[in-house]
C-alpha cells in the first residue's frame, strides 16, 4: 500500500500592511493642500513623504507579506525594469513622473495588483502583480511632462505633439546677430511710433519674415529709463505716479499687441520705448529688445546654453538690468553679459559659474543683476560675485552660501549701505565695496530652504525675509561697536511665499499665502485678512490708489485693495493664456505682461 504525505499549504498572504500603507501615503497626499503648509514644504513632503510611503510598500513586500521569496524578486525586478524602461524609453521630462508620481502610484499599483490576485486568481499573483505595475509605467509613454504648476501639478501633453517654443522656431525666420547689429548700428534713428489707444493687436511674429522686417532702429541712444529691471527701481514693486480707472467694467485695459516667446521666466527692464528681456530658442539662451509700442523685434544676443529643468521649465529667470546705456544680463547657467541697450552688441562677457567653480542649481541661476556704484553684483547661487561695470573684470567674491534663487537687495541698515541676500545658509549682509559680511542669520529649520523672494527693507532698520517652509520673518541688525548682532523681532507662519514677491504698504505686507493672497500685521505679523485664489502669481503695488495689481499663474490681470479692514477685488480680467510666473510690469499707463509662452502690452484706463 502506498501513501503519500498531505500537501503543504501555502500561508495566506498578509495583504493589511501593504493596504494600509498605501491609503495612509495617498490620503496624507491628497490632505497637504489643507494643512496650509508653506509651497515649498508641501514640494518637500510630498516627494519625501512618497519615497517613504514606497519603501514601506517594499519593505512590507519584502519581509512581512508571507509570499514565496520567488515572488517577492519576481516583483521586484518587475519595477526595476518598468522604471528603468520609463527612464530610457519614456520622455526624457517623465523623470519628473517618477520623482513626483512614481513612488505612490506604483505603491498603488504594487498592493492592487496583490489585492485582485488575491480575490481573483491566487495563482496567478506574481504575473498579475508584474502585469499592474509595467501597464502603469508603459501608461506614461505616450505622454510628456510640460513643467509642473505652483501648486504641484504636472502639466500632462501628448509626447509628440509640438511645444509652444517648437512652433515659435519654426514659424520665425531670424537673421544673424551680426546682420541685426550691423544694421541697427548704420541705420538712421527713427522717431519712435505712436500707436493710438484704439489701434488693433498686433502679432509681429506674423508679420516680420525678412531681415529687412524683422528689426527698428532703437529711437534714441540716451532715452529715459523708465523701468530698471527686476521689480523696478529698488526692486519692491513700487510704482508711484499712477493712478488708473478701476472699473474695469466700462474701461477695460486694451491690448496694444500679443506676440510669442520663447520660455523663460524672466520679467523686463524698460528704455524709452524699446523693452528688454531674455527667452530661449533652442539651444540658445536669448537676450532680447522689443518696442514697448508694437512689439516689433529691435535686436537679439544668442549665448550657447539651455538649462535641462523639466519641472520649471527651459529658458532664463533673471531680469536684466539698465544702467545709463548699458544692460546686464545673468543666464540660467551662469553667462553675465554687458550689452549696449542700443544695439545688443557686447561689451564684456564672463561665465560666472564656470569662475567661481559653482554648480547650477536645480532650478538655475536666477540671480537679476544688482548695480552698486561702480559694480555689478549677481548671486551665483549663494554666493555673491562683483565685477568692475565697464570692463567685468573680478572685483570681490563673498562667502558661499549654498543654493539661492534670490536676488541681491542693496539697503542701508543702521546708516551702513550693505547688499542683502538670501540663501541656504540664511540671510547675510555684505560690505558692497568689498563683499565682507556684516552680519548672518541662520535658519532654524530642519526642512531644506529654498530662498527665492526679495528681502523687503522696512525704512526703520528692520527687513523682513520669506521663505515658504517658515513664512516671514522681522529682523533687526544693529551695529554694536565694531560688531553686528541680528535681533529676529518677530518670525509669523501667517504668509508664506513661495516664489511669489511681497510688497510693504502702510505697516502691512501684502502677498501669498501659498496659492492664496494675504495681508499680516508689521507690528508683530498677525493676519489681517486672508482671500482670492490666484495661484502662484506675481503683483505690484500701486500706493497712490492703495491698489494690488495681481497677475495670476492662469494669466488673469487682478486689482485688489491694499487696505487690512479685508479681501477686496476690484476687478479681473483675461490677460495672457498658460502658466504665468513673470512679474508684470507698469510704465505709465502701459502693462507689461508675460509667461513661457507670449507676451503682451495693455493699455491700462488713467483715473479721471
Amino acid at each position: 500500500m502506498i501513501t503519500t504525505a498531505p500537501a503543504t499549504s501555502r500561508p495566506a498572504l498578509r495583504l493589511w500592511p501593504g493596504v494600509a500603507i498605501v491609503v495612509i501615503l495617498w490620503l496624507t497626499r491628497l490632505t497637504l493642500p489643507a494643512l496650509g503648509l508653506g509651497a515649498g514644504t508641501e514640494f518637500m513632503v510630498r516627494i519625501l513623504g512618497g519615497f517613504a510611503g514606497a519603501l514601506a510598500v517594499l519593505i512590507w513586500w519584502g519581509f512581512f507579506s508571507r509570499a514565496p521569496w520567488s515572488e517577492r524578486l519576481g516583483v521586484f525586478i518587475a519595477l526595476i525594469v518598468a522604471i528603468a524602461a520609463t527612464a530610457v524609453v519614456g520622455d526624457p521630462s517623465m523623470i519628473v513622473w517618477l520623482l513626483w508620481y512614481g513612488a505612490p502610484v506604483l505603491s498603488l499599483a504594487l498592493v492592487a495588483g496583490a489585492v485582485v490576485a488575491r480575490l481573483r486568481a491566487d495563482r496567478f499573483r506574481p504575473q498579475l502583480m508584474a502585469v499592474a505595475i509595467v501597464l502603469t509605467c508603459a501608461a506614461t509613454m505616450p505622454f510628456r511632462i510640460e513643467g509642473v504648476a505652483g501648486h504641484g501639478v504636472a502639466a500632462f501633453a501628448w509626447r509628440w505633439t509640438e511645444t509652444a517654443e517648437q512652433r515659435l522656431l519654426a514659424r520665425v525666420n531670424e537673421p544673424a546677430d551680426a546682420t541685426l547689429r550691423e544694421r541697427l548700428v548704420t541705420a538712421p534713428v527713427a522717431p519712435a511710433p505712436d500707436t493710438p489707444a484704439d489701434a488693433p493687436a498686433t502679432n509681429a511674429a506674423d508679420a516680420a519674415t525678412s531681415p529687412s522686417d524683422e528689426a527698428a532702429p532703437i529711437a534714441s541712444a540716451d532715452a529715459a529709463v523708465r523701468w530698471a529691471g527686476f521689480r523696478g527701481a529698488g526692486r519692491n514693486g513700487i510704482v508711484r505716479g499712477v493712478r488708473i480707472d478701476t472699473d474695469w467694467s466700462t474701461a477695460p485695459p486694451i491690448l496694444k499687441w500679443r506676440r510669442p516667446i520663447g520660455p523663460g521666466w524672466a520679467s523686463f527692464a524698460v528704455k524709452g520705448d524699446v523693452l528688454f528681456t531674455q527667452e530661449q530658442r533652442g539651444e540658445e539662451e536669448i537676450v532680447s529688445a522689443y518696442r514697448v509700442s508694437t512689439g516689433d523685434p529691435v535686436w537679439r544676443h544668442r549665448d550657447r546654453g539651455r538649462l535641462a529643468d523639466p519641472m520649471g521649465g527651459p529658458g532664463p529667470r533673471s531680469t536684466p538690468t539698465l544702467d545709463a546705456d548699458r544692460l546686464y544680463t545673468f543666464g540660467s547657467t551662469g553667462i553675465l553679459n554687458a550689452l549696449d541697450a542700443s544695439t545688443g552688441a557686447v561689451a564684456w562677457s564672463r561665465n560666472a559659474a564656470t569662475e567661481l567653480r559653482v554648480t547650477i542649481p536645480t532650478w538655475g541661476f536666477s540671480s537679476s543683476p544688482l548695480i552698486v556704484d561702480d559694480l555689478v553684483i549677481v548671486a551665483v547661487g549663494g554666493t555673491l560675485a562683483a565685477y568692475t561695470l565697464a570692463t567685468g573684470e573680478p572685483r570681490w567674491t563673498g562667502p558661499a552660501g549654498g543654493d539661492s534663487y534670490s536676488s541681491p537687495q542693496l539697503e542701508t541698515l543702521d546708516g551702513v549701505p550693505q547688499i542683502i541676500l538670501a540663501s541656504a545658509a540664511g540671510t547675510t549682509g555684505v560690505t558692497p565695496s568689498s563683499g565682507k559680511a556684516l552680519w548672518t542669520h541662520a535658519w532654524d529649520s530642519r526642512l531644506p530652504i529654498m530662498p527665492i523672494v526679495q528681502p523687503a527693507w522696512l525704512g526703520d532698520g528692520t527687513v523682513l525675509i520669506g521663505e515658504s517652509s517658515l513664512g516671514v520673518r522681522r529682523l533687526a541688525p544693529a551695529r554694536r561697536g565694531t560688531e553686528w548682532t541680528v535681533d529676529e523681532r518677530w518670525l509669523s507662519n501667517r504668509l508664506k511665499p513661495y516664489f511669489n514677491d511681497f510688497v510693504v504698504h502702510r505697516g502691512h505686507a501684502y502677498g501669498f499665502d501659498g496659492a492664496i493672497l494675504a495681508a499680516i500685521d508689521l507690528a508683530d505679523g498677525t493676519r489681517a485678512w486672508k482671500g482670492g485664489r490666484y495661484g502662484q502669481g506675481q503683483l505690484v503695488l500701486l500706493p497712490d490708489q492703495d491698489l494690488l495689481l495681481v497677475l495670476s499663474e492662469d494669466g488673469e490681470l487682478a486689482l485688489v485693495k491694499a487696505a487690512p479692514e479685508g479681501y477686496t477685488e476690484v476687478a479681473r480680467v483675461p490677460a495672457l493664456t498658460g502658466k504665468t510666473w513673470n512679474h508684470p510690469v507698469l510704465v505709465g499707463d502701459v502693462l507689461l505682461v508675460r509667461n513661457g509662452e507670449e507676451m503682451a502690452a495693455f493699455q491700462l484706463p488713467l483715473a479721471k
